[in-house]
């Protein structure tokens, strides 16, 4: 494979940086572009969905009235937050997945290589944490209900939001910036469907136990943290359900948390497994690489939709809006 690379000599050692990286994506499946207009079509939906979702939150006036005051000023900016989230990854992963090989552009520049990297993993990173806000609104909901308006405000979910995303961010700028002190002089074909951290750093020729305990410490905070304290979250959920005198009450308590439970099995559960079949036994390449594209892609897409067919005043708000738009057709038409 011809390269073209940078070569910094210092008084120790050489120093080699590459100008471009290879996607090396999926070997020898025929008929496989078929894959990258279904990854289109996933893509398409989940602009349209969560686009959807977020003009719903923005403009529906019940969302903002005394009856849904608890939605309109928490849950809802971590919805939207999660909405945000989910269509900017699909856009900083899609795209340039269908334009790597179906294009059949899999030479990346070394500087792309590495923005593209650091945008896939902040929003990746930031639909687990808008997750688990959505599980701390639940807890607080339910087993503090008394004092929900105490602990959990519009100020309290936008200064949380904030701090994760600078959280996120500082985390995510600190791992990538680590693959630069790193010579690549070997192979520069990246076993991946994108720049991704593991198989990149993995081609290098220097030590890179640092860019190794940084993706140990990224898995720990995107995946496992997140779904400790979710179990636990619900833990709390369910005792306090129990304590709840009627079946009445404890089912239309779990049914304000059944979406949030959906959300997270479909975002959680695919790439933990990913992960341990990767750890415990031999997955192949081509393998491995579907099921991380599809983890990767399918939540974004169906988050709105469950979001929206599960939730009564998402579903209000939608009946609200329609009737409000047709009615002012027939006033303009009359």
């Amino acid at each position: 494979m011809a390269h073209e690379q940078s070569v910094l000599v210092s008084s120790n050692a050489t120093f080699v940086r590459p100008s471009y990286f290879y996607i090396n994506g999926f070997e020898n499946i025929p008929h496989i572009k078929y894959y990258y207009v279904f990854l289109g079509l996933v893509y398409a939906v989940t602009v349209l969905a969560n686009s959807f979702i977020m003009t719903v939150i923005y403009l529906a006036r019940n969302l903002h009235t005394a009856k849904y005051v608890v939605s309109s000023n928490t849950r809802y900016v971590i919805v939207f937050n999660l909405a945000v989230t989910d269509l900017c990854g699909s856009t900083a992963l899609i795209p340039k997945l269908i334009e790597t090989f179906l294009f059949e552009k899999q030479y990346i520049s070394y500087e792309a290589c590495l923005s593209s990297m650091f945008f896939v993993y902040v929003f990746m990173t930031m639909q687990s944490l808008s997750l688990l806000t959505l599980a701390y609104d639940r807890f607080v909901a339910i087993v503090f209900p008394l004092r929900y308006h105490v602990f959990v405000t519009r100020t309290a979910m936008v200064v949380i939001l904030v701090v994760l995303w600078l959280f996120t961010l500082a985390l995510i700028s600190f791992t990538v910036s680590l693959i630069t002190r790193l010579s690549f002089c070997g192979s520069l074909a990246i076993k991946s469907f994108f720049c991704d951290h593991g198989p990149t750093y993995a081609l290098s020729c220097n030590n890179n136990s640092l860019n190794n305990i940084m993706a140990w410490v990224c898995f720990l905070v995107v995946m496992c943290v997140p779904i400790v304290l979710i179990v636990l979250t619900y833990f709390c959920i369910a005792i306090a359900l129990i304590r709840i005198a009627t079946g009445e009450e404890r089912g239309k308590a779990m049914r304000t948390c059944t979406s949030h439970l959906i959300l997270v099995a479909i975002f959680y559960l695919p790439m933990v497994g990913n992960n341990i079949a990767a750890v415990v036994s031999y997955i192949h390449p081509n393998a491995r690489i579907i099921n991380n594209s599809l983890t990767q892609t399918l939540p974004s897409m169906l988050n709105p939709i469950i979001y929206s067919l599960r939730t009564e005043e998402v579903m209000d708000a939608i009946r609200n809006l329609y009737k409000r738009s047709t009615g002012k057709l027939n006033t303009i038409r009359s």
